[in-house]
C-alpha cells in the first residue's frame, strides 16, 4: 500500500473541540491517514475512539494507524518498541537518529517519522532540530521517511527537496484542522 504524503497525528490536548470533531474536520479537508496516539487512555476507551475515527476514514478510503503495539492492521512504534508478533500489515517507527533509522530499515518498517526537523513545542527533549540538511543526510538510512516537527506549508518544499516521502503533522492540524488543505497544496 502506498501511504499518503500527509499523515496526521492526534493529540486531544491541543484540540479546540473534541478529538473526533477535529479529525472529522481534517478528513473533510483532505486528510487520508491518521495516527491515533492518546496512549494514556484506558484500552477500552482507546478502542472506542479508534472505532469512531475508523468510521470517519473508511468512507474516504483512509488509513487509521494506532500508535504503540496492539491489535491493529497498521501500527506506529516508538524508537525502542519491539516489533509486535504477529507483525501487523503496516508498521512505522519514530526515529530521531541515524541508528534508529537504520534499525527501522533492517526491520522492514514501511515508514519512519524523523523528528524534530524544525523547532516545535511538541517534541522537546529529542535534541536540536535537524533542519533540511540534517534531514537530507539521514533520509537515505531508513525506510520512506516522513518529516515531523514544526512542519507547516512553508516547510514542506524543503522537506521534500531533502528526500522526505512526505510530512507528519500534529499540533498545527489539531489546533486548526482546515490547515490540512494548505499542507496538501504544498505537497502537490
Amino acid at each position: 500500500m502506498t501511504l499518503p504524503r500527509l499523515l496526521v497525528l492526534t493529540d486531544r490536548t491541543q484540540c479546540r473541540g473534541s478529538l473526533v470533531n477535529t479529525v472529522a474536520a481534517a478528513v473533510d479537508a483532505g486528510a487520508r491517514a491518521v495516527v491515533l496516539r492518546e496512549k494514556d487512555l484506558p484500552g477500552p476507551e482507546r478502542d472506542a475512539l479508534a472505532g469512531r475515527l475508523r468510521a470517519l476514514l473508511d468512507p474516504v478510503g483512509g488509513l487509521l494507524v494506532r500508535a504503540g503495539a496492539g491489535a491493529a492492521d497498521a501500527v506506529h512504534l516508538a524508537a525502542h518498541d519491539p516489533l509486535p508478533a504477529p507483525r501487523p500489515r503496516l508498521v512505522g517507527r519514530s526515529c530521531h537518529a541515524a541508528a534508529e533509522l537504520t534499525r527501522a530499515r533492517a526491520e522492514g518498517c514501511d515508514w519512519a517519522f524523523l523528528s524534530p526537523v524544525f523547532p516545535t513545542p511538541s517534541k522537546p527533549g529529542y535534541g536540536p532540530p535537524l533542519g533540511p540538511a540534517g534531514l537530507a543526510a539521514l533520509v537515505p538510512l531508513g525506510p520512506p521517511v516522513y518529516a515531523l516537527g514544526g512542519i507547516g506549508p512553508e516547510e514542506v518544499a524543503g522537506c521534500l527537496a531533502a528526500g522526505a516521502s512526505g510530512v507528519a503533522v500534529m499540533g498545527s492540524v489539531m489546533r486548526d484542522p482546515a490547515s490540512v488543505r494548505d499542507l496538501l497544496t504544498a505537497l502537490g
